[in-house]
């Protein structure tokens, strides 16, 4: 079960505020890193956009390997060789 952290920061003027330690710690931040804040009913969620981006392909993705018959590490292999292959001009 995934635990919950609860922590508080303070919007100031300009509309920013300073993530928690505990928050930043949690999500993997550090500086310069960006966040992806998505708005759900009455709750906004923040991620770490890396992490965001990548569950997004996931979704986008699913599904699509066996669509292309890929059952196995060695059916992958084997796409990739033939698709160098292709590119050398091989086949």
């Amino acid at each position: 079960m995934e635990s919950i952290l609860v922590d508080n920061a303070k919007v100031m003027s300009k509309g920013q505020i300073t993530l928690p330690k505990s928050i930043r710690s949690a999500l993997g931040l550090t500086t310069g890193d960006r966040v992806t804040l998505i708005k759900q009913n009455d709750q906004v969620i923040m991620m770490n956009s890396a992490v965001y981006a990548m569950k997004m392909l996931q979704t986008a993705m699913a599904g699509e390997a066996e669509k292309a018959g890929l059952r196995s590490d060695d059916d992958v292999a084997t796409m990739i060789m033939e698709m160098r292959a292709e590119e050398r001009g091989s086949v």
